[in-house]
């Protein structure tokens, strides 16, 4: 009979990352002081009051990651970044894993974990072994309430542009999720995207012709550059006597090295091409497009012949 337990509790731990909760155990038929011989004979861990390893050893991320749902009981998912994170988003590293859970727990503190109440239903929009939220509730409900505009509609541009999700999936979860902070900006956006805008950059360059008047510029134009390879220009305006302007936008990225050398290197053949060639920052776009506005006019963006 001892045999059959043991077999219980090794297979539920093998398809949770070695992680079980008390009750978990409890309901296989273990007796409380079962855990407790574990953790005094070191072959266990104790991960908050409710919750147990059955490595020893710092928790990998995942291990964690179920600890945080345990913890919160049935009914609680992986939410926010730490979901998309599971779906394979990439250039949003957020350490603190994020689990979602109803409104009026009361839950002790876990370290490295973050508990978020919400009125919506969790497991509505949840799936799989470890119960994670979807792409789209994920990245909308983060959005919503995350401190920043722009860091909202850069997340919902990257799952797009990532190829995680698409606009329309994206639209119908927006309407299942009314009411919801900045809704409307979303839906917006989402319609831009769905125009040719990829990024949040993009999208900026777009709010700044409108704003000052410029043309709207091609976007993500294919040129070969003067070595023959094919390049892809951020934004670029062809003007009537026949100059291309090319507006290329810097994210954080590009202050690595080697996309540093990259960039610089692809401005110089774009140059050799005839090309004149402006760089900006997404902060710039961003915070002073009328800086930039300016330096599109000075090389006769917008400039009427007559």
């Amino acid at each position: 009979m001892q045999r059959r337990r043991a077999q219980d509790w090794r297979s539920l731990a093998a398809s949770q990352a070695g992680v079980l909760a008390r009750r978990q155990l409890l309901g296989l038929g273990h007796e409380a002081a079962f855990a407790e011989d574990q953790v005094l004979a070191e072959r266990w861990q104790r991960v908050g009051d409710v919750v147990l390893c059955t490595t020893t050893g710092p928790l990998t991320r995942e291990q964690l990651m179920w600890a945080g749902v345990l913890h919160a009981g049935p009914g609680s998912a992986i939410g926010g970044l730490t979901a998309l994170e599971r779906h394979g988003l990439k250039n949003w590293p957020r350490e603190e894993i994020t689990v979602l859970l109803a409104k009026s727990h009361n839950l002790e503190p876990l370290p490295g974990v973050s508990f978020v109440e919400t009125r919506r239903p969790v497991a509505t929009y949840a799936a799989g072994g470890l119960p994670t939220w979807r792409v789209e509730p994920a990245a909308l409900l983060y959005a919503g309430y995350t401190g920043s505009q722009s860091t909202a509609l850069g997340l919902l541009a990257a799952v797009v542009q990532q190829r995680l999700t698409t606009r329309e999936k994206l639209l119908c979860d927006l309407a299942t999720l009314h009411p919801l902070r900045r809704s409307r900006l979303f839906r917006a956006t989402l319609e831009a995207i769905g125009e040719g805008a990829h990024s949040v950059a993009e999208l900026a360059v777009e709010r700044m012709c409108r704003e000052y008047g410029l043309p709207l510029p091609e976007r993500q134009v294919r040129r070969r550059d003067a070595a023959g390879r094919i390049r892809y220009t951020d934004c670029e305006w062809r003007l009537e006597d026949g100059t291309v302007v090319v507006l290329e936008v810097d994210g954080e990225f590009h202050m690595e090295v080697e996309h540093w050398e990259s960039d610089i290197a692809r401005e110089r053949d774009l140059v050799t091409t005839g090309a004149v060639v402006l760089r900006c920052t997404a902060r710039e776009i961003r915070d002073t497009p009328s800086v930039i506005a300016t330096s599109l006019r000075a090389v006769g963006v917008g400039r009427s012949s007559a």
